[in-house]
């Protein structure tokens, strides 16, 4: 068996740093997943479940040093919904189905790794990503006032209607669920701003602030079950409370591979798979070019895969890396995948020893948990940052936003998808055509509307700045025939293609249909800077010889002066 990197270079003075970083993620992991399982409408056993042998696996298959896996906000808003859609109300039967598509989900990652398809994640632009996210964030944040509230809303809303039902049941909110909430709410602040600048102002040391500060989610939970149980918060004032969680570790399992069950969940699952591996390349490739790392996209998606098929047997939901956790890994100073082995095991630990605790948990406090979690997501920057530099960015940004926000998740992620790949072929289907000329006496040439150069009346020169491909062929044909028919005295088209990398079939015709229009109407069609792999194919093609090879130059100077030279005789 091949060892993974981190394990071949370990250094042992390193331990104390990843055994710090996995204690304080195991600190924020066991009540946010708690709190996420809650948001996904599974029990929370189901979240924890999750949080113990998929760690193991990501941190043997992965490619990140830091990135920390479990259940996260958006994949437990898409796990709900999923469930939702399938009209599955019976607690045994959607833990059953969630198993399934934590399933589906890791072969569909590890079918997108035999099939090479990392790089898939350069099919979303980041505006587009950041809107999704930005708005699955608010949808997350809001569907957790019915637990601060105590208010009987139901899943899956888009978010003017969760507003809507708020808005009118709020008469009938439970006052001390949402004392408790907002409480909570108040103490997680406390501990995310004003305690971290407090502990820096008194030079506590910075894995002791990490640590301190970190612990919230920790405090809110202790607080809240104290509260709960000393005053029966649960049979007194009817609050809602976690009840009975079983003890001990999860059994390994055989997920439900019932063909009518797939069929159902695997375009669920589709779109789960590709939304987590998009967040968690985007997070781990962010921590990793911090400490000059690098991230493979293939072998995440292994890690990923191997991850989640761990959940599934291990009677989980679908799990992706966590922002919150992830960054709470690397700040806290995770130097290697050991610090997630860590933290499984004081989740395992967590299953084994204190489940009994959580029966007073109050579900106001995971709510006001995950409220806190979620909020950094929300990104209003980027839409700023797009909006002065490309409103064609900014405007998809938008629509996916709220697509999100006022439809549902999976026709944002689809829109989203088809925008990123609208937005690419308008912009290659329309490339920057430059007329180009003599920078003075150089052998250099550049746009004519940018510089003072020298042209040439009976040489049009061209630069076109884009692979040419069928969408692009049309436009690229009637440029150049209108620019030939609009100067008479034009008797050479010199066409560099010095940024074409390369030319498909359709472009090869359109080329072919350019080369014999110019012929008929009496001008040469020449070629300067071709790249040697768009020649090699050229070469096995006609065109070259109907264009001549003596036609085609190296250089643009090298077929400007020969040009004139052909012409001064």
């Amino acid at each position: 068996m091949i060892l993974p990197d981190w394990i071949r270079t370990y250094d042992k003075s390193l331990l104390s740093n990843d055994l710090i970083a996995g204690i304080i993620v195991a600190v924020v992991l066991v009540p946010q997943s708690m709190a996420y399982g809650l948001l996904a409408g599974l029990p929370p056993q189901v979240a924890l479940y999750s949080s113990v042998l998929p760690l193991i696996l990501y941190a043997a298959f992965g490619s990140s040093r830091t990135l920390a896996v479990g259940p996260v906000g958006l994949m437990s808003l898409m796990t709900g919904a999923a469930l939702l859609e399938l009209g599955i109300t019976e607690p045994v039967a959607m833990i059953a189905a969630a198993h399934t598509l934590a399933l589906l989900v890791g072969v569909i990652l590890l079918a997108m790794r035999l099939a090479r398809l990392g790089s898939i994640i350069n099919f979303l632009s980041h505006p587009v990503i950041s809107g999704f996210v930005s708005a699955s964030a608010i949808i997350i944040a809001l569907n957790q006032f019915k637990h601060l509230f105590a208010l009987d809303i139901p899943r899956g809303l888009p978010a003017h209607e969760i507003l809507y039902v708020l808005a009118s049941q709020l008469g009938n909110s439970n006052i001390t669920t949402a004392a408790l909430g907002f409480g909570s709410l108040l103490v997680l602040w406390f501990f995310k701003s004003p305690l971290l600048h407090l502990l820096k102002s008194l030079h506590f040391g910075e894995k002791i602030t990490q640590l301190i500060s970190r612990s919230g989610p920790l405090a809110v939970v202790t607080i809240g079950i104290l509260l709960a149980s000393l005053f029966s918060l649960d049979t007194r004032f009817n609050v809602s409370v976690i009840g009975a969680i079983p003890e001990g570790l999860p059994s390994l399992l055989i997920p439900n591979i019932d063909t009518g069950l797939i069929t159902q969940l695997l375009p669920k699952a589709l779109l789960i798979a590709l939304i987590g591996y998009l967040e968690s390349v985007s997070i781990a490739k962010s921590m990793a070019s911090q400490k000059r790392q690098k991230i493979n996209s293939d072998q995440e998606l292994v890690g990923l895969g191997a991850a989640n098929i761990a959940s599934a047997i291990s009677g989980g939901y679908p799990v992706a890396g966590g922002f919150g956790r992830s960054m709470v890994n690397f700040t806290a100073g995770a130097e290697s995948p050991l610090a997630s082995l860590f933290t499984a095991l004081l989740v395992a630990a967590t299953l084994v020893l204190i489940t009994p605790v959580f029966f007073f948990l109050p579900k106001a406090v995971l709510g006001a948990i995950i409220i806190l979690a979620v909020l950094p997501l929300v990104d209003f920057t980027t839409f700023l940052h797009a909006w002065h530099y490309d409103r064609t960015d900014a405007a998809a940004m938008a629509l996916t936003f709220f697509t999100v926000l006022i439809v549902d998740v999976e026709i944002g992620i689809i829109t989203g998808v088809a925008i990123s790949i609208a937005l690419y072929l308008h912009r290659s289907s329309q490339p920057h055509i430059a007329i180009v000329g003599q920078l003075g006496n150089t052998e250099h040439y550049r746009n004519v509307d940018r510089h003072k150069v020298k042209t040439f009346d009976h040489i049009l020169a061209i630069r076109v700045d884009e692979n040419l491909y069928f969408a692009n062929t049309n436009y690229l044909e009637d440029t150049l025939m209108r620019l030939v028919a609009d100067n008479t005295a034009i008797r050479h088209v010199l066409f560099i293609c010095s940024s074409i990398s390369f030319i498909d079939t359709s472009a090869l015709e359109s080329l072919d249909n350019i080369h014999y229009r110019l012929e008929k109407a009496g001008i040469k069609f020449h070629l300067a800077e071709v790249k040697g792999p768009v020649m090699d194919r050229l070469n096995k093609t006609s065109f070259i010889k109907k264009v001549g090879v003596e036609n085609i130059y190296l250089s643009t100077h090298q077929a400007m002066a020969a040009l004139n030279r052909d012409e001064q005789k």
